[in-house]
């Protein structure tokens, strides 16, 4: 496990997520965003094919593909020292930063805006930002 390992956990879906990597890349931390490759649509389209096999969700996630997957992610999160949460994101990244969190390991939430809905669960991260720069400071050991 690298200490400056930082898994960047966020949604396909989000644009600011390998900005966000090079910004921290920058820094000097080893990033890891490869699983932002697959593209905004991976998920739907995975859904859409195990449907079309006539596979059950509950099926899908035990196949070949799936099982890749999910170990290629699994590998990085246990390797990486910390990680960091970018949202907006869904289910997935919050089952990733409480596997992050339950290593013992740091999780930081950072927010593109104040939520509407508050959530006091929230609390079990590490510490949350509403700035780059709070965040970086703080992986950096200034705070």
């Amino acid at each position: 496990m690298k200490s400056n390992s930082i898994y960047l956990i966020g949604s396909l879906r989000n644009p600011r997520v390998p900005r966000l990597a090079q910004e921290l890349r920058r820094l000097g931390f080893d990033v890891f965003d490869s699983w932002y490759a697959p593209g905004k649509n991976a998920d739907d389209y995975w859904r859409d094919y195990t449907k079309a096999r006539g596979l059950s969700y509950k099926e899908a996630l035990r196949e070949y593909a799936a099982q890749h997957i999910f170990q290629f992610d699994l590998s990085h999160l246990s390797r990486c020292g910390s990680a960091i949460l970018l949202m907006p994101a869904g289910k997935s990244c919050h089952l990733e930063l409480g596997y992050m969190i339950g290593q013992g390991k740091p999780g930081y939430i950072l927010f593109d805006k104040t939520p509407e809905r508050y959530d006091v669960m929230v609390n079990f991260a590490t510490d949350v930002f509403f700035s780059k720069k709070e965040l970086f400071q703080t992986l950096k050991g200034g705070k």
